[in-house]
């Protein structure tokens, strides 16, 4: 139903590489962002472990199928430290690391949003619980991150669009699977990614805020009336009701 029983290990190395550089890339973004905030070194390592490894344990442990790769395979917590380190040796000027920043943002979106995917359908679930935790997994430690350091998280807008690439990338990945050809999933799932999230930035797309609405009554308007009178140094006529 998806991938050949003689490509099923090819596929597995595959997603733990992706997910390796996934954990390298947003450890060094998690490195730009405590850059900013004027970090020390032990706080680099921590923003960028939770940033390289937080979406990966969520993922799993929404899984529940055994203990999370991240403290399983020796590989990662090392790979986040390495992407912390970069981050912290090298000092480039804020605009080559705002440009830093958005490429290698669109290529953990890319890397995540298909190994999150791809692992989901190994343990056996279906396509809408892939599709959610190849999003999880993509923005999941973006947003830890933001919150340790007390920002908004970026997931939840004010930039060009971040979790609906991860949504497109996971069902590029999702649908290939299905397919029975899930190597030509993450290949377009990650160049899928990386082009609407690049797109995104360049051409300034993004989902729509808040409507700017407001309900119409009777109480609504006499309230409205009574506030433009108020600033207008007017007496308030009486109340007729």
């Amino acid at each position: 139903m998806f991938a050949a029983p003689a490509s099923v290990d090819v596929i597995g190395q595959l997603t733990r590489y992706l997910d390796l550089a996934g954990v390298l890339a947003c450890a060094i973004l998690g490195g730009a962002v405590a850059r900013t905030e004027r970090l020390d070194l032990f706080g680099f390592l921590v923003v960028g472990i939770v940033s390289g490894l937080g979406g990966g344990i969520i993922r799993d442990t929404l899984l529940q199928h055994g203990t999370p790769v991240a403290l399983t395979d020796y590989a990662y917590v090392p790979t986040a430290v390495l992407g912390a380190v970069i981050a912290f040796v090298i000092s480039i000027s804020e605009h080559a690391w705002n440009r830093l920043f958005v490429a290698l943002d669109a290529a953990v979106i890319g890397f995540w949003a298909v190994s999150g995917s791809q692992k989901t359908l190994a343990a056996g679930l279906g396509w809408l619980p892939a599709v959610l935790l190849g999003i999880t997994t993509a923005v999941g430690g973006g947003a830890v991150r933001d919150v340790l350091l007390r920002r908004v998280p970026t997931v939840f807008g004010g930039n060009g669009l971040y979790a609906t690439v991860a949504a497109v990338a996971a069902g590029t990945m999702v649908v290939c699977s299905y397919a029975g050809t899930p190597v030509i999933g993450v290949v377009l799932g990650v160049v899928c990614a990386l082009i609407l999230r690049l797109a995104s930035v360049l051409f300034g797309w993004g989902l729509p805020t808040g409507l700017d609405w407001q309900p119409h009554s009777r109480l609504t308007a006499l309230m409205q009336r009574r506030k433009r009178r108020r600033g207008a140094g007017r007496p308030d006529p009486p109340d007729d009701s």
